[in-house]
């Protein structure tokens, strides 16, 4: 039960502010409630805050200020603040910091402003014109939606000027809309698609288990292809159905917009949006409407876990292998983990889908942690990719070119017949390196030690490191002689030259997140091509996630090796999920796909494994290395790193914890370390990294907080700690 404070009262409020307790003010004349969302004094400034519960009592209540301002928005619930402070816990984040993730809405508190919106009217223009009626008839199809004038521009793929212009006949009417209207109602009772038996039987048992309104976690695996959404829709439409509220994690803002489209149709309308690609006044809205509880599905990134739900019942996760859920500076938390501990502070089921589960949710699963459902057929008349191995040690192939023989006579084929082909790299860019024949030097990022990659569509050199861009120049860096720089190995860009030296008639698109502005326009690519819009599609990561191209048959994977190299523990479970989600693009309508791997080493077991398909001997084998490694998810780990300019400093910091690790030893953990990271400087700052390994049950956060905390660090240092650490660069 919520505790109201009478006016004048002495109250905790933990601020946004980078402080390690909370702050103690007077409750103000109306009183406040435990949860609410107020602005506080704070030295001559007003600060953001929430109330924390009541005073420790430790400081004079006469000298304590009064809280400002009450902000008019619901207080947050006990769940949720229940679930900063475990997460916080979890994660050795400060409780401030945490909080922050929960007020990243703009302008909140202040009162909603309002929009021109424009609806169809009962005029006739005074003149018609193509541009006009495209218009009209974009209103005639949706004749009870209204529509910002830029949004109704676009759909009718019009300026502006052209819907302001039929304003004046009456044919179009102009009105004024509150910025954070209401989202439209989503209708849990339409009908979805047709499930087949397994699908059925899944949906059925994940209904059960949201109406059951308790907490538990499903892995919903099925090969890529085989209706997942459609099933775990099922268990969005049961939520709705009993008036609790839902969330889906989607790992990348490009799937939002085919998946949207999904949603309408499932619910005849659209939910609410929460990642970067969506506007101030939406991310508003949408944070209000959460907290109102008038939001029932919230489509998402991984910060949408911190908005303010006033009854979440279930929290998907789509993709849930995926490396994008970590977040990897500022707070280091999994959007995967956290997710599971929101839904247990909250009362909810989380399904977790994927076509190639992490290892740590299959061993949740093993050990009955996590319920666990099969989809073993694809989705309508698709059939699974026919996979081959391309050794590349028996193809003629000519220095500087990466297609073999076999992959292009394939992609050939393809063009023949009015089918397209994904040439697949997992590299962006131009070239992974950049040197100068006259000198041997590699081009370098002058701010960290990552070599600058070659982007020649942009001109520029860029550090994926840091962002670091410079234009490329003439003459090398080093020695000072023009004409000898070369970029040395493949990346996306140069990939795309010789797709279209080979394939001169073809019509070549790229897919690379380096390459897009904006969300806005990667979306309309992968739209495009989806109708058709190109023969050969080149393309990193970003296409291995979601997207359905139903014209695609073949995929060629032009070094399925580049993976197993380096000392990732993860390195041979991520080349897996990665080969087959990228070969699960191929054939997903109704024209079956084939997948090349061009690789130097068709006998190595990870390839073998991928080829075969043997998912479960091969996940069964690296759990059985992982244990007896004591590595997650078998063993607990934590990275440490500790950045300063002066290399000698955060070397200094790192053997004095490496000196004194008796509390670490306490619950059986180990350090190694401290060693330069693997990317020793970025941004002009020098990185020393310790590894932390611990029994699987062992209490490492607490010790690891005392441990810390020991050392006193110079105003320059700075110290991280990622429990759970997905990269150890």
């Amino acid at each position: 039960m919520t505790t109201h404070h009478p006016r004048g009262t002495p109250v905790a409020v933990l601020t946004t502010q980078p402080l390690d307790r909370t702050l103690d003010y007077r409750a103000p004349e109306s009183g406040v409630a435990d949860g609410a969302f107020v602005e506080v004094p704070l030295g001559p400034r007003l600060v953001p805050g929430v109330v924390w519960g009541t005073a420790a009592g430790d400081w004079p209540a006469e000298k304590l200020r009064t809280v400002a301002r009450v902000l008019e928005v619901p207080p947050m619930r006990p769940a949720f603040r229940d679930f900063i402070e475990r997460a916080a816990a979890y994660t050795l984040t400060p409780l401030p910091a945490m909080l922050r993730l929960a007020l990243r809405s703009p302008g909140l508190g202040e009162a909603p402003g309002k929009r021109r919106v424009y609806s169809l009217g009962t005029g006739v223009p005074d003149r018609a014109t193509t541009a006009r009626d495209k218009v009209i008839a974009v209103l005639r199809d949706r004749p009870s939606d209204i529509f910002a004038a830029r949004e109704l521009a676009d759909l009718a793929g019009v300026s502006t000027g052209v819907v302001k212009g039929l304003v004046a006949s009456g044919a179009i009417v102009e009105g004024a809309q509150a910025r954070d209207a209401d989202f439209p109602p989503l209708d849990a009772g339409r009908p979805g698609k047709p499930l087949a038996p397994d699908q059925a039987q899944a949906a059925a048992t994940l209904r059960g288990a949201v109406a059951s309104g308790t907490y538990g976690t499903t892995l919903l695996r099925g090969v890529t292809g085989s209706g997942k959404t459609e099933v775990y829709l099922e268990a969005v439409a049961e939520c709705l159905a009993r008036g609790r509220q839902a969330l889906v994690l989607l790992p990348e803002i490009a799937l939002t917009a085919e998946f949207l489209t999904r949603v309408e149709a499932r619910f005849g309308a659209r939910p609410a949006e929460w990642h970067s690609g969506v506007t101030h006044a939406e991310r508003r809205r949408t944070w209000a409407k959460t907290a109102q509880g008038q939001a029932r599905l919230v489509v998402g990134a991984r910060s949408s876990l911190f908005l303010p739900f006033r009854d979440l019942g279930l929290i998907v996760v789509d993709e849930e292998h995926d490396t994008s859920y970590k977040q990897e500076d500022g707070v280091l938390y999994s959007a995967r983990d956290m997710a599971v501990l929101r839904a247990s502070c909250e009362g909810a089921q989380v399904v977790l889908a994927t076509a190639t589960p992490s290892l740590e949710s299959w061993a949740n699963a093993e050990l009955g942690k996590y319920a666990r459902l099969d989809l073993t057929s694809r989705f309508g008349t698709a059939v699974l990719p026919r996979l081959r191995a391309v050794d590349m040690r028996d193809e003629d192939l000519p220095g500087g070119r990466w297609i073999s023989p076999t992959l292009r006579r394939g992609i050939e084929a393809r063009i023949a017949r009015g089918e397209q082909s994904l040439i697949f790299l997992n590299r962006r860019g131009y070239a992974p390196v950049t040197l100068c024949r006259a000198c041997g030097q590699q081009v370098a990022c002058h701010q960290c030690d990552a070599r600058m990659v070659e982007h020649r569509f942009q001109k520029r050199l860029m550090c994926h490191q840091c962002g670091e861009t410079t234009p490329i120049p003439p003459a090398c860096p080093s020695c000072g002689v023009e004409g000898k720089l070369a970029a040395v190995g493949p990346g996306v860009e140069r990939m795309a030259e010789e797709v279209t030296a080979l394939f001169p008639e073809a019509r070549v698109a790229v897919l690379s997140s380096d390459l897009f502005g904006s969300a806005r326009a990667l979306k309309a690519r992968v739209e495009e091509i989806a109708q058709g819009g190109a023969d050969i599609v080149v393309g990193t990561q970003l296409v291995a996630k979601g997207h359905n191209f139903p014209l695609l048959t073949l995929v060629g994977v032009i070094d399925a090796d580049l993976g197993l190299q380096g000392s990732d523990l993860r390195a041979a479970e991520r080349t897996f999920q990665l080969m087959r989600q990228v070969s699960g693009r191929a054939g997903r309508a109704d024209l079956p796909g084939e997948a090349f791997l061009q690789t130097y080493q068709p006998d190595h077991p990870v390839i073998r494994a991928i080829l075969t398909g043997d998912e479960e001997a091969f996940l069964r084998q690296e759990a059985d290395q992982r244990r007896a490694a004591g590595v997650p998810p078998y063993g607990r780990m934590a990275g440490i790193v500790i950045s300063d300019p002066d290399a000698a400093v955060a070397f200094d910091v790192g053997n004095a914890l490496a000196r004194n690790t008796a509390m670490l030893r306490d619950v059986g953990a180990e350090v190694w370390g401290p060693a330069p990271a693997p990317i020793a400087r970025i941004r002009g700052r020098h990185r020393v990294r310790l590894l932390v390994r611990a029994p699987r049950q062992a209490p490492i956060q607490p010790a690891l907080a005392q441990w810390v905390a020991q050392v006193r660090l110079p105003g320059t240092t700075r110290l991280s700690i990622d429990i759970d650490p997905q990269s150890f660069l």
